[in-house]
């Protein structure tokens, strides 16, 4: 199989007969090469949104790219301005660079619409995919490098898709591995990072993602959203948890959804997150593991919005910290978004 190489996201990958796990073809994915922190941090520093999601318009939704089910179409009052040009335009007042697109749970595992924004603009958008736990690990690994060679370039488990009471890091009837687990593998293969959304709080999950670290250390593991620790006593146990992820370097944390770890004691631009939350995550793992993400368009409907949320975490730091959370470290788990802004 012959690939031209505009098919193929930079430095990620190029087709060559070898060994792997799980293989698929006489063909087979190698690692995307990753750049030193020395060179990432010195280079003209960009401001990357590391989590965000599009989604079809209604119209859009009615022909080409449908919802997965009636029962996730979006919000009605952010279902008209998800759609990529609209992003472009909160991303150039912002003065955002670059974005990593997290496949909404609008269009489940159809990934048509996100792939086909990361077509039209690749120098701004980058994508994370959905995991599909109903696959076999044979065909999930299948879909992730079809994926991979689309131009994505991470993983999203969301825990809340596997059957109850099965764990991301589990195994087969025989031992082996589960898809969740092969595709974690498969992922530390090719440095493609995997992200985790405890969206109903961390501790439900932390042994399962210490599995996942312990059976794989090559991989990256990104937590979304701070790990949703709210600025509540059942947060501010997680928040443990989440800091004593830090002893694992193959560990990252999303400063993202500032509005979701608010609780009920804060609000924009998140003086209190900041202390209680961003400061203790930035001592233990430092700015070169943290990278900043607004939520949107769940932004939007907070106070502050899009430009709000991406200056208020700009506001934290300064120097090469901030040259770190701001983008310098997206670059490094997703590589680099190939142009900056004009003007």
């Amino acid at each position: 199989m012959t690939l031209h190489r505009s098919l193929l996201p930079r430095a990620i990958v190029t087709l060559l007969s070898a060994s792997s796990y799980y293989p698929t073809s006489s063909t087979f994915l190698v690692p995307r090469k990753h750049f030193s922190t020395t060179t990432a941090m010195a280079v003209n520093a960009k401001v990357i949104d590391s989590h965000l999601h599009i989604w079809a318009t209604a119209s859009e939704s009615t022909s080409d790219y449908p919802y997965s089910s009636p029962d996730q179409t979006p919000p009605p009052n952010l279902q008209n301005v998800a759609f990529p040009s609209a992003l472009l335009e909160l991303m150039s007042k912002a003065g955002v660079d670059g974005t990593l697109i997290v496949q909404p749970i609008n269009h489940k595992f159809d990934h048509s619409y996100v792939k086909n924004a990361i077509k039209t603009y690749p120098e701004k958008f980058k994508g994370m995919m959905l995991f599909d736990p109903s696959l076999s690990p044979k065909m999930a690994i299948d879909r992730l490098e079809e994926l991979v060679l689309a131009g994505f370039v991470g993983v999203r488990f969301n825990p809340y898709l596997w059957p109850d009471g099965q764990p991301m890091s589990g195994t087969c009837e025989d031992g082996a591995d589960g898809s969740g687990m092969a595709v974690y593998r498969r992922c530390g293969e090719l440095n493609i990072p995997v992200g985790v959304m405890c969206f109903k709080g961390l501790g439900l999950h932390y042994e399962d993602i210490l599995n996942l670290i312990s059976k794989s250390p090559k991989t990256t593991l990104i937590l979304d959203h701070m790990g949703f620790c709210a600025l509540n006593e059942k947060g501010d146990q997680a928040f443990q948890q989440l800091l004593s992820l830090a002893d694992y370097p193959n560990v990252m944390i999303k400063v993202s959804a500032l509005f979701r770890n608010t609780g009920d004691v804060d609000q924009f631009p998140y003086d209190k997150v900041r202390k209680l939350r961003f400061e203790p995550l930035l001592e233990r793992f430092g700015a070169k593991r943290l990278m900043m993400g607004t939520d949107f368009p769940y932004v939007l409907e907070t106070e502050g919005e899009y430009e709000g949320a991406v200056n208020a975490v700009k506001s934290w730091l300064e120097g090469e910290e901030r040259d770190a959370v701001m983008g310098g470290t997206a670059e490094l788990a997703f590589g680099k978004w190939e142009q900056t802004r004009e003007g």
